[in-house]
């Protein structure tokens, strides 16, 4: 499986300018991730446009023993842009991955069971990402990790009447209880957010990393990063792994300051000139 060389981008929503609240979670934690609907057609046409780059795939259609690189493109959370997202990837003839915060099927704001259906007709893979969504999942017990992935497994194969076999970690907490968990649910295939393309096996399921999307990340840099360009991608390793520390050191606490200063900084940016 060390064979595998996997380069994941990791995105969440995709909406209409300034319209943060029509997709997923609300809040401004969550706003830094949701890209304009704009933004996101460029960055899928600067990945096609690129002669030599790998094109996204299925990771369920890949063999994990076989050498080579993988693209994959992977949707965060389950909000309702994941039909609009769909909509572009069918464009290209490309599959994505939707991992769906299963407590949330049909509430305001995400994908409905209908929905969900929809996608995997169209040749798109809906994994899970938890029940509830726990920002830090690492961090919970051997019986809440069962819960949150079991339940969730559960509810989404009831609605897809076939299995679930892949999942991607909310807030990005892995540790190898929470791979071991998933396992032990059915999931084959884990993704996390650490910004690597090495593959690890846990209880015979692939741990896969992934780079993340913010809005306002150019499509050059997105180009950079499939291209495996040393620069770009040491940077989001060097500046995830000190995100990491923060969060081992504060907690609760850093989350809450984080939220805060996010809040502060979207209320200045609402009240400044346009």
């Amino acid at each position: 499986m060390n064979a595998m060389r996997t380069t994941a981008l990791l995105y969440h929503d995709v909406v209409p300018r300034d319209r943060y609240d029509t997709s997923g979670f609300a809040g401004a934690d969550a706003d830094i991730y949701k890209l304009e609907c704009g933004e996101f057609r460029r960055h899928i046409q600067h990945i096609a446009a690129q002669p030599h780059g790998p094109r996204p795939i299925a990771v369920t259609a890949v063999d994990p023993a076989a050498s080579g690189r993988r693209l994959l493109l992977t949707f965060d959370d389950g909000g309702s842009s994941a039909v609009h997202i769909a909509d572009v990837l069918n464009e290209f003839g490309w599959s994505g991955h939707f991992f769906v915060t299963a407590g949330r099927v049909g509430t305001p704001g995400f994908v409905t069971a209908a929905e969900m259906r929809a996608l995997c007709r169209a040749g798109h893979v809906i994994g899970s990402h938890s029940f509830t969504h726990p920002l830090r999942m690492g961090v919970l017990s051997a019986a809440q990790l069962d819960r949150e992935w079991r339940s969730s497994v559960a509810l989404l194969e009831d609605i897809l009447g076939e299995p679930v076999v892949t999942a991607s970690i909310p807030g990005g907490h892995y540790t190898r209880a929470v791979a071991a968990s998933a396992a032990a649910a059915g999931i084959r295939v884990l993704f996390t957010s650490e910004p690597v393309t090495r593959t690890i096996s846990v209880d015979r399921c692939l741990v896969i990393g992934r780079f993340s999307v913010q809005r306002g990340v150019p499509k050059e840099w997105v180009a950079a990063v499939i291209a495996n360009r040393t620069v770009p991608r040491a940077r989001r390793y060097l500046a995830w792994n000190g995100k990491k520390l923060l969060k081992a050191a504060g907690g609760d606490a850093w989350l809450s300051f984080r939220r805060g200063i996010l809040s502060w900084r979207a209320v200045g940016h609402h009240a400044g000139p346009r």
